[in-house]
């Protein structure tokens, strides 16, 4: 999982808030139930002081140790009971002293006496060592002859302690089960509110410059997505209008100036025909010829580029046999691979049938083949493969020529890049719009187009086309039984 995704954040955010309520309602649970445990049993154990102090006092004068035990064990039995009571005269002497508890939870002999009595009456909390903490109440009545006795009353709060710890695993539970719900819903709720968001993202990566009409979605809900993808489709328009008015000015640009370069080309020509021109004006004005016949072949390029942005490409469409196309195109190019003595190898497959306009689909097998050769020195090997994998039509030109460098490939289809110096040893720099027009070909067909290389070894271009209707791969693959070789 993306930990910095807005999807990550929320949860964890919305996991740590819920934790932080919980904890804090555990807490401040558990401290009340512990408080209202405790004065329950403060008010239970100054109630039993006081009904003690009622015991003694209605039982006349006699307040001897004797008749003292005799009372308070017949009635309230406090060894059996777990209890802890004490019974002092105003002198200091004890009259009763309870004995250990059944349950062993302190000792009784070793509970500190008061160094002051209470105005009335007093709670405290009594640490013994090995023993769970006391809770002792104490308060004082008056007795016959101007005396006045404390009655001591306390038990061990490990049973409270217990209760509470149980409370708060319960409450750990309980709790850890609703958070891990609430968590999850929330995560769930999380996922279905930003679904949207992912079909608006995936809806813009589908939006190309081939597409421009395509529009992000809007549900009409009036909520918050509704308004951005209505702003952004607003956007879109406006990038459309925009990049449309370019498209049109680049082909009207390109379209006017195809007619005076030709005019100029016409004009050059005549003048360099003419017997009376002087010899030292010839070499300069087939350099400027030369040059104009470079510009021309740009205007073309560009023009075919604008032609193809604006959807020319779909104007005549219709069913190619891309195998046998690449054998005519190839069979015109014999010639200009004999003149540097480059073997063309050919490999096609049956018929490989796609839907596309015929004479780009050539244009793409000329601009890869042409480009092959013009990159392989004398010599060399260019192969020429079409065959059909899955429903895709494959077109492969492969070469051993000079390759091209690492650092240059992501720029290879690009407009007017300009690759290494050495890609132009074998003749003169080029406007870089070849590999451009076969790119935009191949997209306007819906296909793509690739290259692999590493300088001194070659190139290979592989071109991928839908094949016509879906269909399957013709068995066998590409086939050596049509394949020739020429020189």
């Amino acid at each position: 999982m993306n930990h910095r995704s807005i999807r990550f954040r929320l949860t964890a955010g919305y996991a740590a808030l819920a934790a932080t309520a919980f904890l804090t309602l555990q807490f401040l649970t558990v401290g009340e139930f512990s408080r209202y445990l405790r004065h329950d049993l403060g008010a239970s154990q100054l109630q039993r002081a006081a009904e003690i102090g009622q015991t003694l006092l209605a039982g006349g004068g006699r307040m001897d140790e004797a008749s003292v035990a005799g009372a308070i064990e017949a009635r309230y039995a406090p060894a059996r009971n777990n209890h802890f009571i004490r019974v002092t005269r105003q002198d200091g002497a004890v009259l009763y002293l309870s004995a250990a508890p059944r349950d062993g939870s302190f000792d009784p002999q070793r509970v500190p006496a008061l160094h002051r009595w209470p105005r009335v009456e007093e709670e405290r909390e009594q640490r013994l060592a090995g023993s769970s903490p006391l809770l002792i109440t104490a308060r004082w009545f008056p007795a016959p002859e101007g005396q006045r006795l404390l009655v001591e009353t306390g038990c061990s709060l490990a049973p409270l302690e217990t209760r509470v710890a149980q409370l708060r695993r319960r409450l750990a539970l309980a709790l850890g089960v609703v958070g891990a719900v609430m968590v999850a819903g929330g995560a769930l709720l999380l996922e279905r509110a930003l679904r949207p968001v992912e079909r608006l993202a995936f809806k813009a990566e589908e939006i190309t410059q081939q597409n421009l009409k395509e529009r992000l979605p809007v549900s009409r809900a009036n909520h918050e997505l509704d308004r951005l993808s209505a702003s952004l489709n607003r956007m879109l328009d406006r990038l459309e209008d925009a990049v449309l008015n370019a498209k049109r000015f680049g082909a009207e640009a390109a379209h006017e100036l195809r007619t005076p370069l030709t005019v100029l080309r016409g004009e050059l020509e005549q003048v360099l025909q003419d017997r009376r021109l002087p010899a030292d004006l010839q070499v300069p004005l087939e350099k400027m010829l030369e040059e104009l016949e470079r510009l021309i072949s740009t205007v073309a390029k560009l023009f075919t580029l604008a032609r193809l942005d604006l959807g020319e490409a779909r104007a005549s469409w219709a069913r190619v046999d891309l195998t046998e196309l690449a054998a005519s195109t190839v069979d015109h190019m014999l010639l200009l691979a004999a003149e540097k003595s480059i073997a063309l190898r050919r490999e096609l497959a049956q018929p490989v049938l796609v839907e596309g306009d015929r004479l780009r689909l050539k244009q793409v097998v000329v601009n890869l083949v042409d480009n092959a050769i013009k990159y392989t020195p004398r010599g060399g090997t260019v192969e020429l493969r079409v065959f059909s994998a899955g429903n895709r039509a494959v077109l492969e030109v492969a070469d051993n020529g000079i390759g091209i460098e690492p650092e240059a490939l992501p720029r290879v289809f690009d407009r007017f890049s300009k690759l290494e110096p050495s890609r132009f040893r074998q003749g003169p720099p080029r406007a870089g719009l070849g590999l451009s027009i076969v790119r935009s070909i191949c997209q306007a067909h819906g296909g793509e187009v690739s290259v692999e290389s590493s300088p001194g070894k070659g190139a290979r271009f592989r071109v991928e086309l839908p094949l016509a209707g879906g269909g399957e791969p013709a068995p066998g693959g590409p086939s050596a039984k049509t394949g020739r070789q020429a020189h």
